[in-house]
């Protein structure tokens, strides 16, 4: 199989169902991010070596590929064919950051992103989360609601900043406050 078609070296592309529509298209907006998110996710699995963590990043992406599938999908009468996920996948994220959340000190500031590579591409991944959550959701605008999709994104983002304070206290690195100054305290650098 080549990877290389030819078909869009105009800027088009097709959907899952045939319809050719521009390379700008809201919904390849949408899985496009989610594929970059996926390959962040990548990354920051292969920053470390807690192996239930790889299995649960693994098992996220393995989810992502699922969403980017009915994210490019525009005909109804296809959709049940396509692999799907369960809002079990849902409870597992949430699992997760309660498990997390056990050795963590509760958070008293808003917290800098940064200190060590690990929790920064931790940061990264949650940002392009919070990215392609805007794009699916002004998706939706034009198209029936997936709630599930829009759940399951939004709590990722919420299981990556959480993930980003563990690794900081697996590696014992402290996290950085936001500290706020009024406007007459000079600043120091």
């Amino acid at each position: 199989m080549k990877i290389y078609t030819k078909t869009g070296d105009k800027g088009s592309t097709s959907l899952l169902g045939g319809t050719r529509v521009e390379k700008s298209d809201a919904r390849l907006e949408s899985y496009g991010t989610i594929d970059e998110l996926n390959a962040f996710i990548g990354l920051v699995r292969d920053a470390t070596d807690h192996a239930l963590i790889r299995e649960e990043l693994l098992h996220v992406q393995h989810i992502l590929f699922v969403i980017g599938s009915h994210l490019a999908c525009e005909k109804e009468e296809i959709r049940p064919k396509l692999p799907y996920f369960t809002a079990a996948d849902i409870t597992l994220l949430e699992q997760s950051m309660d498990r997390m959340n056990e050795s963590l000190q509760p958070m008293k500031n808003f917290i800098l992103p940064g200190g060590h590579l690990t929790i920064s591409h931790c940061h990264v991944a949650r940002t392009i989360c919070r990215r392609a959550e805007r794009h699916i959701v002004a998706l939706y605008h034009d198209i029936p609601k997936d709630l599930l999709i829009i759940t399951y994104v939004n709590r990722l983002a919420d299981y990556l900043f959480v993930l980003a304070r563990y690794f900081g206290h697996l590696l014992k690195v402290e996290e950085i406050a936001w500290i706020t100054k009024s406007r007459d305290q000079k600043s120091e650098i």
